[in-house]
């Protein structure tokens, strides 16, 4: 479940500390949405329409601009989308190991109400990559695949879950700012996040400029906060279905020790539009064991935690949630994910409410509510943002994709005119080069046949 970053699990304290000066804006700041401003970003517009791509074999000096606005353009029915269906999953056990199983895989079983969130803060076991991990476990996971099955995976895009969010809800998210990294390679292009870029910005959110302001007593630091929501999924996680699981198992996981090392990460197969994509992304657990049916949908869920909204709460109350429902709903729609659950707390961290919503009908619930954000906008945003990125790519080499914070314009810029950057990682390379020189061999054996002179 994504959840707020921290730095290091050694740096966690004791117990809840205030922090010495308020914590810069982040999504769930309560204010009213707005338009972006205008930035001058020292980059050049090319054309209020999709731009024409750069030519792949000469250095861009400027990035070709995707313009967010204006959104009329995206409105309407959404684009043709394929349901996400499973083709391959792995797992990280208690060390963070890689495991090519379904051994990170946990049950849904209800909390307990009026739990104390911050219990165990002390004894949190916090899992924060120290090196790029690039697309590294899920490439590892499509070349097993590949070599069992002996068959390619073939697709337009392959990325994790977490970027394909952003993209998505980059039109209703007055926060958003990203760095990601693209490659093409075999007629797929391969995206994952900027790691030393994302490095730098969550250093800059830990040190935030010191103002005149009296800290707010109720505000807790962004460590607890992050805690709240691993607590939460240890509390409505168990290792097997209930039948399978002692009572003294399920009475005692609020003293559990909290660790985010094991997950299961689901890889799935969809597309936007006319375009392939296979994501990768973490799964919380499972409403009820999988189908047999390999075609069956998966009942994966979904665990979220949220600030109790008042007895009777004002529209900028309900407003604010609802924001907070586009990423819940992202994240979920791109994976196949059912059910989003969310455990309502209070300021204190006490688990007071659980709601359990249905990913489909997410939009439609905002739709009737507040109309912050429309799903279909989101979905058109990324099938023509995708759209552009194939018309950009065309060529060797790696680029940077980047928004801005509150940047009018997606840029995309070439940064090398060789390799991949390490995108992919060498086992990857190597098994589809070897791939390549057994289909050549292959053609070689098996010439086609003479044309007939007759003809």
């Amino acid at each position: 479940m994504s959840q707020l970053p921290i730095s290091d699990a050694s740096s966690l304290p004791p117990k809840p500390p205030s922090p010495p000066h308020p914590p810069p804006a982040t999504e769930d700041d309560d204010s009213q949405p707005r338009k972006r401003a205008r930035v001058d970003d020292g980059t050049r517009e090319l054309s209020s329409e999709i731009p024409p791509p750069a030519a792949s074999n000469v250095p861009q000096a400027q990035p070709v601009l995707f313009p967010i606005q204006p959104l009329n353009r995206f409105h309407g029915a959404s684009a043709t989308i394929k349901r996400p269906r499973e083709i391959a999953h792995f797992s990280y056990d208690d060390v963070h190991g890689y495991r090519e199983d379904e051994s990170g895989i946990n049950y849904y079983y209800r909390p307990p109400i009026g739990a104390d969130l911050r219990e165990g803060f002390d004894t949190f076991q916090y899992y924060e990559d120290k090196e790029d991990p690039h697309l590294d476990s899920l490439l590892k996971t499509l070349v097993s695949k590949e070599k069992r099955e002996d068959k390619k995976v073939q697709t337009d895009f392959v990325t994790w879950r977490g970027m394909m969010t952003k993209i998505m809800t980059v039109p209703y998210d007055m926060f958003a700012e990203f760095e990601m990294l693209a490659t093409l390679h075999d007629g797929t292009i391969y995206i994952h996040e900027d790691f030393d870029a994302k490095a730098a910005s969550r250093a800059a959110e830990n040190d935030p400029p010191r103002t005149n302001r009296r800290p707010d007593p109720n505000q807790q630091s962004r460590e607890m906060m992050t805690y709240w929501g691993y607590k939460f999924e240890t509390l409505a996680l168990i290792p097997d279905v209930p039948q399978k699981v002692s009572p003294e198992f399920i009475e005692n996981r609020t003293k559990a020790v909290v660790s985010n090392y094991a997950q299961h990460c689901s890889i799935v197969r969809t597309a936007f539009g006319p375009h392939g994509i296979v994501l990768g992304g973490e799964v919380d657990g499972l409403w009820h064991p999988k189908s047999s049916d390999p075609d069956a949908p998966i009942p994966w869920i979904e665990l979220k935690t949220s600030e109790e909204l008042p007895p009777y709460p004002h529209n900028r109350d309900i407003l604010k949630f609802e924001r907070k429902l586009l990423k819940f709903w992202a994240q979920s729609f791109l994976l196949g994910v059912e059910k989003v659950i969310v455990g309502f707390r209070s300021k204190q961290g006490i688990l007071k409410v659980i709601d359990v919503y249905e990913t489909v009908r997410i939009p439609g619930m905002v739709r009737r509510g507040t109309g912050c954000w429309d799903g279909n906008t989101c979905i058109n945003f990324a099938a023509a943002f995708l759209t552009h990125l194939k018309q950009t790519i065309t060529g060797q080499g790696v680029y940077r994709v980047r928004l801005r914070k509150r940047g009018t314009h997606i840029e995309i810029s070439k940064t090398a005119e060789q390799g991949t950057g390490k995108i992919l990682s060498k086992e990857f390379l190597d098994w589809r080069s070897e791939d390549k020189e057994k289909e050549t061999a292959g053609d070689v054996d098996n010439p086609a046949a003479e044309a007939d002179p007759s003809s």
